[in-house]
């Protein structure tokens, strides 16, 4: 089976994640989408993160009812922070049956050569690339193991539900309703 792996905080997961995670899943050649809650990116600051059992299970929230996707806690049992080359490791060798694709934003692709041992990451696996609004893609998005997909993605940001919840705004529409009553201590909807 050919998975793509759609690593990120989910801090909270919202409907223009989801929107990127059904494109890949029903309009590429991927059997199913794993959505990687990563407990901590080592290039964003944790203390931002809402706690790691609450972002897994707004996830699962989310995809419950769709087959195409799935949660995934891989990273929860694997050193913090977490690196995509180690993570990818695991998976290979736990799951030697699927192949797995990196599914990233335009923004990521961009910065990729920040990340610990990238040029493996780019020689052993093919990476999906979203378009994202304001970012441009550079030069590793031409790289013969990058497709590029224009998924016309919602501008929606973790960073604005977060600011949104914390200021006490409804954030109605951005998230999905099974996760926007969750959201209730993290500031309110």
């Amino acid at each position: 089976m050919k998975i793509g792996l759609f690593f990120g905080s989910f801090n909270p997961i919202h409907n223009g994640h989801l929107a990127i995670a059904e494109y890949m899943a029903t309009q590429t050649d991927l059997d199913r989408v794993w959505l990687v809650v990563s407990p901590q990116n080592p290039l964003k600051p944790k203390k931002t993160l809402a706690r790691d059992h609450d972002r897994l299970h707004w996830v699962r929230l989310a995809v419950e009812n769709n087959p195409k996707l799935r949660a995934s806690d891989v990273e929860f049992g694997l050193p913090k922070p977490s690196y995509t080359i180690d993570t990818l490791a695991f998976l290979k060798e736990k799951y030697p049956e699927h192949q797995f694709v990196l599914i990233m934003g335009g923004d990521n692709i961009a910065t990729l050569h920040q990340w610990k041992n990238y040029e493996q990451i780019l020689a052993g696996n093919e990476i999906y690339v979203y378009r994202r609004p304001g970012h441009e893609l550079g030069e590793l998005a031409v790289h013969p193991h990058v497709k590029v997909f224009d998924t016309h993605p919602l501008d929606i940001s973790a960073t604005y539900i977060r600011e949104c919840l914390k200021a006490g705004k409804s954030v109605r529409y951005l998230v999905p309703e099974e996760v926007l009553g969750e959201l209730g201590g993290y500031g309110g909807h």
